[in-house]
C-alpha cells in the first residue's frame, strides 16, 4: 500500500502561518521554517506585552498624578496616603484622567483629601 500523505491539510497549515507573517522583511515571509520562527516569536512578544502594557499605563497615570500634586504643593505618595485613608474609590486611573483633562474636579478631590 502506498504511503499516504495528506498534503491539502500540511499545505493550509503552512499557508495559515505565512498569511500571519505577510508585510515582515526578506524571508520572514515566505520561506516556511524562518516565517514559522517569526510568527512563534511574535505571539511570545504579545503575550509578553499585554502584560508589559499594563505596568507602562500604571506608570504614566502615577506620573500624572504626581504633577498634578506638586503643583498644588502635596507630593504623590502624601495624596494617596491620604486617599487610602479617607476610603476614596477612585483609582489612579480616573485620578489621572482628572488631573489631564478636569483640573477643577483634581482640585477639588486634593482639597477634600487634604482637609
Amino acid at each position: 500500500m502506498p504511503r499516504s500523505v495528506n498534503s491539502v491539510a500540511s499545505r493550509a497549515r503552512r499557508k495559515k502561518i505565512l498569511k500571519q507573517t505577510r508585510g515582515n522583511f526578506l524571508s520572514r515571509k515566505n520561506v516556511w521554517t524562518v516565517a514559522k520562527n517569526t510568527y512563534e516569536k511574535g505571539l511570545t512578544y504579545a503575550y509578553r506585552d499585554r502584560r508589559a502594557k499594563k505596568r507602562n499605563f500604571r506608570a504614566l497615570w502615577i506620573q500624572r498624578i504626581n504633577a498634578a500634586c506638586r503643583q498644588h504643593g502635596i507630593t504623590y505618595s502624601q495624596f494617596m496616603g491620604q486617599i487610602a485613608k479617607k476610603n476614596i474609590g477612585l483609582n489612579r486611573k480616573v485620578l489621572a484622567d482628572l488631573a489631564m483633562n478636569n483640573p477643577q474636579a483634581f482640585e477639588a478631590v486634593l482639597k477634600s483629601v487634604v482637609e
